[in-house]
């Protein structure tokens, strides 16, 4: 199955806030289920970067906005947190998640058991995963 590297807190906002886009300098042909792996990496910015745009988006999306993002050392990383389908791969969204050159347009996410597995650039194979979990 194919996996997407994704930093945190931005792969818990895909599987807990409806974060619909997930932002990426290179288009992708894929489609279909994919997981979602939380890079080992997060910085304290990258943290307080992510909560102060989910606050902006909860203002356009009110079933957020009583959503608590984890502390910084609750987030799961280096390991597979979650599956998504990607449906789309586009340069325009009205989604306020998008800001990016392309965006993957996600759907149906799904919170898995946290499985450490080290992470890859791009899309990547990671041997077959039970996606009920």
């Amino acid at each position: 199955m194919k996996a997407l590297s994704i930093r945190q807190p931005w792969a818990w906002l895909i599987l807990n806030a409806g974060k619909d886009i997930e932002n990426r300098d290179w288009c992708t042909w894929f489609r279909g289920c994919v997981l979602i792996h939380a890079s080992k990496g997060m910085t304290r910015a990258e943290y307080e970067e992510a909560l102060h745009t989910a606050h902006m988006v909860s203002r356009s999306r009110p079933f957020i906005s009583g959503l608590k993002l984890p502390e910084f050392s609750d987030l799961h990383r280096g390991g597979i947190v979650g599956w998504a389908e990607i449906t789309d791969c586009v340069v325009k969204s009205d989604s306020p998640w998008f800001f990016g050159r392309y965006g993957f347009v996600l759907r149906n996410p799904r919170q898995l058991t946290f499985m450490p597995y080290k992470g890859a650039l791009g899309l990547f194979d990671v041997p077959q995963v039970n996606l009920a979990a």
